[in-house]
């Protein structure tokens, strides 16, 4: 037998994370409605199985369940906390816990004679080793962005951290800006937020570029509109020569009329960015007003800036998911040759 039915249908998965994977690293975004019926798919298999075992007295038995509930109840809420933590973004949570009730225990995928996957565990958890052998995959990214940056001559300290591009290629990019206006930082503005501020100000960035001190002012901001979540998937168009962002469905609101202690407030608010992170109805992803006026600072001068790109954690989930199923446990297999296990 080649393997359990069940184990079979599992496999169903691997394409809906390698298409989830490709649009992460297009767009940065996971629709929600992704993960309900994987959760669904996997526990109706859980079932399944249960139902297989019948009764739940024997030794196999109960390490079958042993081995789920350490995937149930440890795994899947570790995704949580790390994303409570800011560790993960909520797409990637929602993922591990994907595979927490899509992959408790190691399949067994029996191809010419060879089992797969080669390298199994003691604990027996398979979600388990798709997190490691993710985590480890995670790891090599900055290696890769090292290679990356020397080949494009671009050699320095900061080659594992960020890479330089053009200014004016931001609106496309996702990361987060790597320096601000005293030098290399990695608590820099996520590129994100930028597009919420310039789609909430109706602005472009060659228009921030164009003219910063003016802009700078606050009392430059008129009408504003919907930033949105600062995805590169929304596109603005050009309306009268504002960018009115398309995801706005009405089309933007007029600002409140301006009080004096609104005034008062707004002089001492450079690029409006107090004002902005007080009327939009959502954070920006944890910039604060400092953190953006800086940003904007070094946006508006500098023609190359230093980027952070980031990878979105379900793109090695993917890939370790697929080398979990075929080679297995790669910590596990490590420690074994070190002796340790």
């Amino acid at each position: 037998m080649v393997a359990t039915l069940p184990d079979l249908l599992r496999l169903v998965v691997v394409p809906v994370f390698a298409w989830a994977a490709i649009r992460d690293v297009r767009t940065r975004r996971l629709p929600n409605r992704l993960w309900p019926p994987l959760y669904l798919f996997g526990a109706l298999l859980l079932v399944w199985e249960i139902v297989t075992i019948w009764p739940l007295g024997g030794f196999v038995e109960m390490r079958f369940l042993v081995r789920v509930a350490i995937s149930l109840l440890f795994v899947a809420p570790l995704g949580y906390a790390f994303w409570y933590l800011g560790a993960f973004g909520g797409a990637d949570a929602k993922a591990m816990i994907a595979l927490a009730v899509l992959f408790p225990t190691f399949p067994a995928y029996d191809l010419a004679g060879v089992t797969l996957p080669l390298v199994d565990t003691q604990l027996g958890v398979f979600s388990l080793t798709i997190l490691t052998n993710t985590v480890l995959l995670g790891l090599a990214y900055p290696v890769g962005l090292a290679v990356f940056n020397l080949v494009r001559g671009e050699a320095s300290r900061l080659m594992f951290f960020a890479r330089p591009v053009a200014t004016d290629s931001l609106p496309d990019r996702h990361g987060r800006l790597f320096e601000d206006p005293d030098g290399p930082t990695r608590n820099g503005l996520d590129l994100d937020a930028l597009r919420m501020y310039l789609r909430w100000r109706g602005r472009t960035l060659a228009d921030v570029r164009a003219d910063p001190d003016d802009l700078r002012d606050p009392a430059s901001v008129g009408e504003t509109f919907a930033p949105t979540d600062g995805g590169t998937h929304v596109g603005p168009r050009t309306d009268g020569g504002r960018a009115v962002d398309d995801a706005a469905p009405d089309g933007g609101h007029a600002a409140d009329a301006e009080t004096d202690s609104d005034a008062d407030r707004e002089s001492d608010d450079p690029w409006a960015a107090e004002r902005f992170l007080d009327e939009i109805d959502h954070g920006a992803y944890g910039t604060d007003a400092a953190t953006l006026r800086e940003g904007l600072d070094v946006v508006a001068r500098e023609d190359r800036v230093l980027v952070s790109p980031g990878m979105p954690f379900v793109v090695p989930m993917a890939v370790g998911l697929v080398a979990s199923l075929t080679y297995g446990d790669a910590l596990f297999a490590a420690l074994g040759a070190l002796g340790l296990v």
